[in-house]
């Protein structure tokens, strides 16, 4: 009799928590499509004891309190559940509380569950979802947010009704019924978290085949119509939803020149991922605010004084660097220790330039090398020869500078244990003509760029990660200059250049959106590597051209980039 009473009493308070802020989307005896056993619920209510599914057959949406700071933006919180109930409770309200402090107005939309009968899976919750757009539309003078900034949050099933609702607005998804339905329906921006039935492999439940296959293709249900909007998507690198999804999704709205980002987490599962990621996305986006003035990032990083010393010394020995050519540099490498070491790892770093010039004091490695040096990282940056070598030479543009990178992973290998560090830790890094340098460093250690000459050279040159920032020359339509359609085509492959052979190692990717090198260089080295069973992280950034990080603007993805190489570097090394 305690119980039934406790729990009529907690019905009683949830219903009078949420009775003035939950409002039915559709008119009585209007919802199209109605079946008896489906209702709209989240589950915390639902599997509650005395919960009357009958009393709850209309999807609702739920006005949360009005933030104290609004900014004029409206957020669309979608539970998944696989379309046969809204499980995500938690999720929703840390969503809730996160977007709400950032001063957006949020609403809950719990559509209809279980899945319909004798209907695709998700046609009552895309008929729920595109009325509902319309209902917070009509409330948006009231609720003090402008109706065209109206963006969704979704998980899972809800990502994919999120992405219905991105791309497919123009597509009726009921008959019309009043004047709500005479409002628009599409939305301004979406975020999708581990979308799932992107693909035909996928259709309503698993990938069969991890997303791969000439005949995988994404479902014809998203129309990616003139509507389309901007969307960031997060996915796991093992999600059993398949993450190819989200890339092949990414490249379609690539194709239409529809700014997006793609976060991809290496050996991550089926889960929320990257909220700190999608408030950059929004922040670079100017949903709802302006950008902070961009600051330069040399100027974020002007001091040394996290390292210790510095020694310098040449990658060959006089008389045996393997074909020199007239005009290029003389190649060396320098140790920079920090004063406080916190791991035995090494981090090389080396810059872009083309294979033209490279400078191993610029904006793409002194602020990266102060910044390993302050978390406690050794960092050995490395001179490269350039220019490319001579066209009568018949070398490719980047043999002698992978001469001198392999002779460099051999030479830190052989001396790491004289400085009290680890010969089999070791990660590369580098940008531009210096990512994709990383990625011969990464997927070809097993094939000799020359002949060896010494007991160093018996050394492995292989390494335990790679870093990639917007690595250019990946794909045949760039392989030596500018992309020419970039990268979207089928026929826009990787280049031959890489042989991802057996040492082939993990990558972080850091590429923007807007880069003329274009993202998907990293994109479709990720789906090779992932096929491969090599999990990589991948950071797309919106809006952003090459040498993004140059200058950026606080609460941005191109602000805080150094934060994912930390991020990952302590993944990849034994800190203490």
């Amino acid at each position: 009799m305690k119980r039934a009473l406790l729990t009529l009493s907690l019905l009683v308070a949830f219903a009078l928590a949420y009775a003035s802020e939950r409002e039915v989307i559709w008119p009585k005896g209007k919802m199209p499509d109605p079946q008896d056993h489906q209702f709209a619920a989240m589950t915390d209510e639902s599997e509650a004891e005395g919960f009357k599914p009958e009393k709850h057959r209309t999807a609702y949406i739920e006005w949360y309190d009005a933030p104290s700071n609004p900014n004029g933006a409206c957020m669309i919180l979608i539970s998944g559940g696989g379309y046969n109930n809204c499980c995500d409770v938690k999720l929703i309200k840390r969503w809730r509380e996160t977007f709400t402090a950032l001063g957006y107005q949020c609403v809950n939309f719990v559509y209809r569950t279980p899945r319909p009968e004798g209907l695709p899976y998700y046609k009552s919750a895309w008929e729920d979802g595109q009325r509902a757009v319309r209902v917070i539309r009509s409330q948006a003078a009231k609720r003090g947010f402008d109706p065209e900034k109206i963006g969704a949050i979704g998980m899972s099933a809800g990502a994919h009704l999120s992405l219905l609702l991105a791309t497919s607005s123009e597509t009726p998804a009921y008959d019309p019924i009043d004047k709500f339905d005479k409002l628009p329906c599409n939305i301004s921006w979406a975020i999708l978290n581990s979308p799932a039935y992107v693909l035909t492999d996928g259709l309503g439940g698993r990938n069969t085949r991890e997303g791969y296959g000439p005949d995988v293709k994404i479902d014809s249900v998203f129309r990616f119509d003139s509507k389309t909007c901007p969307v960031c998507f997060l996915h796991g690198g093992i999600d059993p939803y398949s993450p190819n999804g989200s890339t092949m999704a990414y490249r379609e709205l690539r194709k239409r020149g529809i700014p997006a980002e793609v976060h991809l987490y290496a050996d991550k599962g089926h889960k929320s991922l990257g909220l700190d990621e999608a408030v950059e996305f929004m922040a670079q986006m100017q949903f709802a605010s302006t950008l902070a003035p961009e600051e330069k990032l040399m100027d974020r990083f002007p001091s040394d004084d996290d390292r210790e010393k510095v020694v310098k010394e040449p990658v060959w020995p006089e008389g045996k660097m393997p074909n020199p050519q007239e005009g290029q540099c003389e190649p060396y490498i320098e140790w920079h220790f920090p004063k406080v070491l916190k791991t035995t790892a090494i981090q090389i770093i080396y810059s872009g330039g083309s294979y033209k010039n490279n400078n191993p004091d610029g904006f793409e490695v002194a602020p990266a090398r102060r910044y390993l040096n302050a978390m406690g990282m050794t960092v050995v940056t490395l001179k490269y020869r350039t220019p490319r070598p001579l066209p009568e030479s018949g070398l490719a543009k980047h043999t002698t500078a992978w001469q001198d990178l392999q002779r460099t992973v051999r030479i830190v290998r052989s001396e790491a244990a004289s400085y009290g560090l680890d010969p089999d830790r070791i990660g590369i890094m580098g940008s531009s003509a210096g990512g994709h340098l990383t990625l011969m460093g990464v997927t070809s250690s097993r094939h000799k760029s020359y002949k060896g000459f010494d007991e160093i050279d018996k050394l492995p040159c292989n390494v335990q990660w790679g870093i990639g920032i917007y690595p250019a020359y990946s794909l045949t339509d760039n392989a030596d200059f500018h992309g020419l359609h970039g990268g979207n085509l089928d026929e826009d492959v990787l280049v031959p250049d890489f042989s991802f052979d057996l040492d082939t190692a993990p990558m972080l990717f850091i590429h923007g959106d807007a880069d003329v090198w274009p993202s998907m260089n990293s994109v479709k080295i990720w789906e090779k590597m992932r096929a491969m069973g090599v999990q990589c992280e991948l950071h797309t950034l919106a809006l952003r051209p090459h040498c993004f990080q140059r200058s950026a603007s606080p609460g941005t993805g191109s602000y805080t980039w150094l934060d994912r190489i930390g991020e990952y570097v302590k993944t990849m090394a034994k800190f203490e």
